[in-house]
């Protein structure tokens, strides 16, 4: 039986509803489910975050090149990470640099109810706090997908935002150094970098390619004038998000 011109309205509104409702829980700069931070609001800096650690076979180097660059970043972990390595995580935090809450289990939060999302919250901080004193502020969805109810709970949880990205290095699998260098060349001031210095399928996933790339460009950064600053230097979540 042929389709129906009614049929076929109903069909296509179906499909555009689902993609309005895809395009607002991945697209890094959608609002549409509540308010994220993707700039740093300062033209003259950049925010390195890295997702899916602390991961003992990649962060301990990332470390030791932002020292020596003297680079500040932000490390979104997961609780499940955290409680396998809870020194790696104290040692994040004792060396300056900030840590958020990447959820416990590295749960795709788009269909979860907000029971869900805050037990998913609150588990990563118990497990951050136990390991390093500190209680994270900042929360970075999995994936960068949000549903509709992610921003309400990560205000009920107390946070000052959801952190999203405005330049990212495609790093999150193994993958040739050219490669991420050239993703990067992409970046300029003003922007939140996504990275990763952990997998969340792996305690100790290869992501040397990632610490690579960032030697060829931490020092060419700082030469073109760039400053490098963590979440906690960029506000609350009233910040304008763009």
């Amino acid at each position: 039986m042929r389709p129906t011109l009614p049929s076929l309205i109903e069909a296509g509104g179906a499909c555009a509803a689902s993609g309005s409702f895809a395009w607002a829980a991945v697209a890094p700069l959608s609002q549409i489910f509540g308010p994220t931070i993707r700039t740093t609001g300062d033209e003259s800096a950049v925010a390195l975050t890295f997702d899916d650690g602390p991961n003992p076979a990649v962060t301990p180097a990332l470390l030791d090149l932002l020292d020596r660059h003297g680079a500040r970043a932000t490390f979104f972990v997961t609780g499940e990470h955290v409680r396998a390595f809870p020194e790696l995580a104290h040692e994040i935090v004792a060396r300056g640099h900030t840590i958020g809450n990447h959820t416990d289990t590295h749960r795709m939060l788009v269909f979860c109810s907000p029971a869900e999302i805050t037990a998913e919250l609150e588990r990563c901080d118990t497990a951050i706090h136990e390991a390093t004193g500190k209680t994270p502020r900042w929360m970075r969805p999995p994936f960068g997908f949000r549903g509709p109810f992610v921003s309400s709970a990560v205000r009920d949880w107390g946070g000052a935002g959801v952190v999203m990205w405005s330049a990212l290095a495609w790093d999150w699998k193994p993958s040739r150094v050219e490669k991420v260098v050239e993703h990067l060349q992409r970046v300029e001031g003003g922007d939140i970098v996504l990275l990763h210095d952990g997998d969340f399928r792996e305690p100790n996933g290869d992501r040397h390619h990632t610490v690579a790339a960032l030697a060829h460009w931490l020092p060419r950064w700082s030469d073109a004038g760039i400053q490098f600053m963590t979440l906690d230097d960029i506000g609350e979540w009233e910040v304008s998000p763009d």
